[in-house]
């Protein structure tokens, strides 16, 4: 055994013991771990948080205003009064005044306008749980399309060892049947290009694979030298209809159920705009006290001293802005032209939908298709290598057939590993636009 091989066969055997260590990071954990952790799924569910703060009962007009107001003054204050006679008279006098009252406002009717928009408000938070839901949908298949990326490379470089392998054996081969002089340097030439190149190949694979890695923690929500290994197994939803999938997409995708929320929303809108036309009536109350001493030296027997009151105040008030120039009827126009221009956005929507679906259908079945048939092309090279490899070890064939044959095998597994993998894309796309990518079978 030659030293390149010896440190060939321990460096796979480091290779074993360092994957047996790693843990394997299933599809599922992937999932709950990027529902916990990844950024923006973070932010959107903060934002629903937002919305439904903006759509309780304290932001809706709905409560009272209650408010309190209380003060203090003192004054000192002297006088120097001059008569005709001559004479001079002054007196001071020291004023304390405290005042403390207590007051309520609340309307009792504007025309509806706060009703509508208590309404919108919690149709503003349902929207935000349906775009919060898009934002989720769009993280797992971007993250479901990293990890396969890993599994992809991961049985890619798997293979290329395998052909590393190979051409590690076919050049000690060459060598040995050199120095019986049963083939010439060039062989053993040719032989040495082939086994660097696959070398360099699968230098290259792992580097694809450690950025592939780095790239699914960062979706993941974790320090990004974080190794583990993947499950590279794909099961594929074979009850999957056309038919069931349009319906379904009719129903739940994101995009279309915004939409739906937009025209309801803009009801409200029109609403709250024709409550201009309406009075406001309003009620308040209020508990005032009153607190007032004097002390002066005056000799006025009937001078005031002190004064004290309390005293509860209410009052309805009504207002009505019968004409304000056009203003509100503009409103109610431009409310009307928003819900329809809501309506056609909806139905380019709907339309481009079921455009979308009948896309994706065609694409996974295609791909379907291709799965197939790269199967069948990995089993023809296989059995084409095997007999290859059996007629180059007994001399029936040169190396650069041997080579041809191992090419292609190997072009074959990676183009089956793609094949596998963007079929299982394809139907996840198909089950986001129909609304069901959450919680189906990764």
């Amino acid at each position: 055994m030659t030293h390149t091989n010896k440190i060939f066969l321990i460096g796979l055997l480091l290779n074993s013991i360092l994957g047996f260590s790693q843990k394997i990071l299933s599809k599922q954990d992937a999932v709950n771990m990027a529902l916990k952790n990844n950024f923006d799924i973070l932010v959107v569910n903060n934002n629903v948080e937002a919305a439904k703060n903006n759509s309780s009962i304290y932001n809706s007009g709905y409560l009272p205003t209650v408010s309190a107001n209380g003060g203090g003054n003192y004054q000192d204050k002297s006088n120097e009064n001059t008569f005709e006679d001559g004479s001079v008279q002054s007196n001071s006098s020291q004023t304390k005044f405290y005042s403390a009252s207590v007051g309520v406002n609340y309307v009792l009717f504007d025309g509806l306008g706060r009703r509508y928009n208590y309404k919108k408000l919690q149709e503003l938070y349902n929207l935000s749980e349906i775009q919060a839901r898009q934002v989720i949908e769009a993280t797992l298949l971007q993250l479901l399309a990293s990890y396969y990326d890993v599994a992809m490379l991961t049985e890619n470089k798997i293979n290329q060892e395998q052909s590393l392998s190979i051409s590690k054996d076919r050049s000690l081969r060459e060598q040995y049947n050199y120095e019986f002089g049963q083939n010439t340097q060039l062989d053993v030439l040719n032989s040495e290009v082939n086994m660097n190149n696959d070398s360099i190949a699968l230098l290259t694979i792992s580097r694809e694979l450690s950025n592939a890695k780095r790239d699914l923690n960062v979706i993941l929500g974790r320090e990004i030298t974080a190794d583990f290994k993947v499950d590279t197994t794909v099961n594929y939803d074979i009850h999957l209809t056309y038919n069931n999938l349009l319906n379904s997409a009719k129903i739940n995708n994101t995009v279309l159920l915004q939409a739906e929320k937009n025209i309801t929303m803009s009801n409200f809108d029109l609403r709250i705009s024709k409550s201009g036309w309406m009075p406001i009536i309003g009620v308040n109350g209020s508990y005032g006290w009153n607190n007032l001493n004097i002390n002066s030296n005056t000799s006025n027997p009937f001078s005031l001293t002190a004064q004290y009151s309390t005293g509860i105040n209410t009052g309805l008030n009504l207002s009505w802005n019968i004409f304000d120039g056009g203003a509100t009827k503009n409103r109610v126009d431009n409310a009307k032209i928003a819900i329809d221009n809501r309506e056609i956005q909806k139905d380019q929507i709907a339309l481009d939908l079921e455009r979308n679906v009948a896309n994706a259908w065609e694409t996974y079945q295609n791909s379907l298709f291709i799965l197939q048939a790269e199967q069948k092309n990995v089993d023809t090279n296989k059995r084409n290598f095997s007999r290859s490899e059996e007629q180059f070890k007994l001399g029936q064939i040169i190396s650069v057939e041997f080579r041809l044959a191992q090419v292609n095998l190997l072009n074959a597994v990676n183009n089956y590993n793609q094949a596998k993998y963007t079929a299982k894309i394809a139907e996840l796309k198909l089950l986001q636009l129909s609304g069901k990518v959450l919680g189906a079978d990764y």
